[in-house]
């Protein structure tokens, strides 16, 4: 699975794993390069709290694009440190 926005592949890899519809990519899957941190959380009733990053190709800034659970409740501990898209980032094969 590839990931991308504006032109770039933001995330690539062979395993990752699918949560209500959206595929988690490892944390070591994701192109650095085009991920800040953002300071939005919110909260989901049975995976936990959920960060967020900005993602930014070529100056344009897609905010809160990608989020993940750094420390997920039990019942999503598969996901931890995961990274999903959404808000434009295409993600498909």
């Amino acid at each position: 699975m590839k990931a991308s926005w504006n032109n770039a592949t933001v995330a690539e890899s062979d395993q990752t794993i699918v949560v209500e519809g959206n595929h988690y990519f490892p944390p070591d899957s994701i192109d650095q390069r085009y991920f800040e941190p953002s300071t939005t959380h919110t909260v989901c009733s049975w995976k936990g709290t959920a960060s967020y990053y900005d993602v930014v190709v070529d100056g344009k800034r897609n905010k809160d694009a990608a989020w993940y659970y750094p420390d997920p409740k039990t019942a999503a501990s598969q996901i931890a440190g995961y990274v999903a898209f959404w808000r434009g980032v295409k993600v498909g094969e």
